[in-house]
């Protein structure tokens, strides 16, 4: 900031305020005189009354005398109010002479600074004062040009990593810790006293960093610290979140597979970042990746895209198809069965894809079989989601250079069919007509190797044969998985205990299968659950794969939470073959 204040204001803004005091008071003083001489008036008035009373005879004074003693009463108590309100214009008198004195006094010695600054512009320290300005200023222009530096180096560091964990084919992890709700205070009731299970005890210390401080009785406070490709704290909005994941959707229209997957305990906001509330600013991963895919297709060359969505749930180890109709053409779960087909990727039978043409209508079919998926309340929260939700949105794209090649040897045919020739073959081959003169449509392939012995043998391409407009598909998986959990924190019984045991061994395999990658294990267990069996190919597959791991924040859930990072932990030591890109070949009718 510059040090040469503008002192003139100051005083200036000093004496405007002590003046506004001054006529304040001024008028309070008039307000004061005013009362006091109508209190004289009304006492006046009350004597000439009594004067007249006492002329009365005897028997009207004694008839009258309570009346007299009421009136007396009365200008005993007007009396003490005027004794009073001459107290207060003494006392007003008496501040008013004070701040007179002291007005004065202020503006003598704002003179004099006003005299003495002047002079020291005028002078040798006006000129120091204005070379300390100047330094100042380069100073702030020299800071401001290594925030920039900093805040770019930031953003090649973060491009350089993204890249390096492409290229080495790592699982991205980014990690949420949401704020603390009202159920993380209720305590358990197989907690002891529990006196900090409230307390906020996982921290998002920076972009890219979590630290956990582990309470122990009689044990000093020990700090963790876990890395992420990203963190977000509680104060991070549902757009911010999506922010770090909206390039993941470029990628998918450039040809790769793509999975989002949330981990997390119950209660700690899977669904919640995933799908979000109504309103647009809190739509979570689900909704806004549907915007930003169709946003993307619509800058896209016209009918070269086209897109299909397919919801499933994994319940109890069975994967549900939620868009399958009933005889009634109602929307009803049927049971579907996951197989690995010859290329080794997986894939599930009798699947129904719903053709989706923007993201309103993509999002309206979801939330009509939401409410299929199976929930249950717990004590930790009130509509607990007890499946694996699965919104796999599948893209059939063409492919530019083929449907290119194809309107080259359209326009190479309609050509030929005004020539005289009866029989065309390709000019690949150059025996077929040497002395023929070929447009340069007609020419854009490569020369033959070797010449053709005619042209009903030719091998080459014929305008009478096109190439088929081949499309290549690309999956979009967005999945929310069911919360880790313990028993005695639900509170569940009965029914809901195979749910939960099903819940906590699906989410064990798929730690068991994150494991084998990490470690390079011959064999990968993926079959050991339908989840890890349904998502083979997007855990160990080409596919660019995003855990967004969600986790509380308090010391109530601090086992969970811990269970959740050391997953992350391990999902980031996972080294796959680089994503591969998918590219549809010319295949010729």
């Amino acid at each position: 900031m510059p040090l040469f204040i503008n002192r003139d204001q100051i005083f200036a803004h000093q004496v405007h305020l002590l003046e506004h005091k001054l006529r304040s008071k001024e008028e309070r003083i008039l307000e004061l005189e005013t009362e006091n001489a109508i209190l004289h008036l009304r006492l006046a008035e009350c004597l000439g009354k009594l004067r007249r009373d006492q002329e009365v005879d005897t028997k009207a004074v004694k008839h009258y005398q309570p009346k007299k003693t009421k009136t007396q009463l009365g200008l005993l108590k007007l009396h003490s109010q005027v004794q009073a309100v001459k107290q207060d214009l003494s006392e007003v008198f008496a501040v008013y002479m004070s701040f007179a004195f002291e007005l004065e006094g202020q503006s003598k010695q704002l003179l004099k600074k006003v005299e003495q600054a002047s002079s020291c512009l005028n002078g040798h320290d006006g000129v120091k004062l204005q070379d300390l300005h100047t330094r100042v200023a380069a100073l702030e222009r020299s800071l401001e040009e290594e925030r920039e530096k900093c805040r770019s180096e930031r953003l090649k560091r973060k491009e350089l990593h993204n890249t390096l964990v492409e290229l080495r084919g790592n699982i991205r992890v980014h990690c949420r810790v949401r704020l603390v709700l009202p159920f993380d205070h209720i305590q358990p009731f197989t907690s002891g006293s529990g006196s900090v299970s409230s307390e906020e005890v996982v921290q998002a210390v920076s972009d890219d960093t979590v630290r956990v401080n582990l309470m122990r009785t009689g044990i000093p406070v020990q700090h963790k610290m876990f890395e992420f490709e990203r963190v977000h704290g509680p104060e991070d909005s549902q757009d911010a979140v999506f922010e770090d994941v909206k390039s993941l959707l470029t990628s998918l229209l450039d040809g790769y597979n793509v999975c989002i997957m949330a981990y997390g305990q119950t209660g700690s906001g899977k669904t919640h970042t995933m799908m979000g509330e109504q309103q647009e600013s809190q739509q979570g991963i689900i909704p806004k990746a549907a915007a930003e895919l169709f946003r993307l297709i619509s800058e896209k060359p016209s009918e070269s895209h086209t897109v299909e969505v397919s919801v499933m749930e994994v319940y109890n180890n069975e994967v549900y198809d939620l868009l399958a109709r009933d005889e009634h053409g109602d929307a009803a779960g049927q049971r579907r069965d996951v197989i690995t087909t010859s290329s080794g990727t997986s894939q599930v039978t009798h699947l129904t894809h719903e053709p989706v043409h923007n993201a309103s209508e993509m999002m309206q079919i979801i939330n009509n079989v939401l409410k299929l998926r199976a929930h249950c309340p717990t004590l930790i929260h009130t509509d607990s989601s007890r499946s694996h939700l699965i919104v796999t949105l599948t893209i059939s794209s063409s492919n530019p250079s083929a449907l290119a090649l194809a309107r080259k040897l359209r326009r190479a045919k309609k050509d030929m069919q005004h020539s005289t020739h009866k029989e065309w073959w390709s000019p690949r081959c150059r025996c077929a007509n040497p002395t023929a003169r070929h447009s340069p449509d007609e020419l854009f392939a490569s020369p033959a190797s070797s010449p053709c012995p005619s042209p009903s043998f030719s091998p080459c391409i014929s305008p009478r044969h096109s190439i088929s407009d081949t499309r290549f598909k690309t999956k979009l998986q967005l999945v929310d998985l069911a919360g880790s959990e313990c028993v005695g924190m639900t509170g569940v019984s009965g029914a809901a205990l195979w749910e939960v045991s099903c819940i906590n061994r699906s989410l064990s395999a798929l730690s068991d299968v994150l494991g084998a990658l990490a470690e390079q294990r011959p064999h990968v267990p993926y079959r050991n659950s339908r989840l890890t069996h349904l998502l083979q190919d997007a855990i160990g597959g080409d596919a660019k794969l995003l855990v967004m791991l969600c986790v509380s924040p308090t010391q109530r859930f601090i086992t969970e939470s811990l269970q959740s990072l050391a997953f992350g932990v391990r999902a980031r030591q996972i080294q796959r073959d680089r994503p591969q890109r998918r590219h549809n070949t010319h295949r010729v009718k």
